[in-house]
């Protein structure tokens, strides 16, 4: 028997499809009234304050460059496929998996960066909208990029690439003229979220750390990271010993090979290059935590990591259905 969640994940995969070929429609339609008021003219102009002062847009965006690297998801979410795209390395056009859908048959362009963007490659795609919300660049950049088309930035007072899901995907919509459906795809994340927890109330007041092993130390990612948010938004959280090593500076903290001890708990999250990594070869002191003896420990697929990582509303539907089997699997 399907679980309920499965069902819910299905149904809104089609509700964002649906939306996006109504949206992709509306922007092909004729230019009558009822189409006018179905692409949302009617929120033009619109201005939006950022970092970097205040972006005007007069019209609907047409050919939309997203600098950020998961702001394209949010903009395919929406109904409308960028000319140009950032993103993490995790995939060759720079998105994931669960947009394969929605830019099928579509012309894509991976931009070389986020934060020093090549700005002939972006004026080249004649943008009439740049979205740099979940991307790196400075108020020079900014100003170059202002000169080739409107650019709507991160939050006034937001650290680059730390923007919220719920306010990356607002701010977006907004841009886009479509502020009801951004409310809309939020709201359907968090239903999701929520059916998660409530077909497994194991994972309610278990302790769990999402970890990346590098430079032969694991950054174990807090609760206001995109990764250390997935295991809180499940109920999730992260051991003491973890978070008393944080010191507000950071989105992660190290933890030393002979500390690993501070990671122990319900469930490990290992985030690697190998999806087939033995984390116990490589540090035998592994062997003596609990969640290893309780074959607890995760190693996450690129597509599951990617998932995570971009933390949209595109994205976390697909780590629910791929993660969250595999947590309550290991938490039994």
């Amino acid at each position: 028997m399907q679980s309920r969640l499965s069902k819910i994940l299905r149904s809104s995969v089609v509700g964002v499809a649906v939306l996006a070929l109504l949206a992709g429609c509306s922007n092909n339609a004729d230019d009558t009234d009822a189409d006018s008021t179905s692409t949302g003219n009617s929120a033009f102009p619109v201005s939006i304050e950022h970092e970097f002062g205040t972006t005007t847009i007069d019209d609907v965006p047409e050919r939309v460059v997203t600098l950020g690297v998961t702001d394209a998801d949010i903009v395919l979410a929406l109904g409308t496929v960028p000319v140009g795209n950032t993103g993490y390395k995790f995939f060759e056009n720079g998105l994931g998996p669960w947009t394969d859908e929605l830019v099928e048959g579509k012309e894509l362009t991976l931009l070389d960066s986020d934060s020093t963007p090549d700005l002939e490659q972006v004026a080249a795609l004649e943008p009439d909208l740049i979205i740099g919300v979940s991307a790196g660049f400075d108020d020079v950049v900014y100003e170059q990029l202002s000169d080739i088309a409107p650019v709507v930035a991160r939050p006034a007072g937001t650290a680059a690439y730390a923007v919220a899901r719920e306010e990356a995907t607002n701010l977006v919509a907004r841009a886009m003229g479509q502020s009801e459906k951004g409310q809309e795809l939020n709201e359907e994340t968090d239903a999701l979220i929520q059916a998660a927890r409530d077909e497994n109330p194991s994972f309610d007041g278990k302790t769990g750390t999402v970890i990346l092993p590098y430079q032969g130390k694991y950054g174990a990612y807090l609760p206001g990271d995109a990764r250390g948010q997935f295991l809180d938004s499940l109920g999730i959280s992260l051991p003491e010993a973890v978070l008393s090593r944080d010191t507000g500076d950071s989105f992660f903290v190290d933890v030393p090979a002979e500390s690993v001890k501070d990671v122990d708990g319900d469930v490990l999250l290992v985030l690697s290059n190998d999806e087939n990594l033995d984390i116990t070869a490589e540090n035998p002191l592994f062997e003596t935590l609990n969640v290893v003896q309780k074959d607890a420990v995760i190693v996450a697929t690129t597509e599951e990591r990617g998932a995570i990582t971009y933390n949209s509303v595109l994205s976390v539907p697909f780590a629910l259905e791929h993660l969250a089997p595999r947590i309550a699997e290991a938490l039994k």
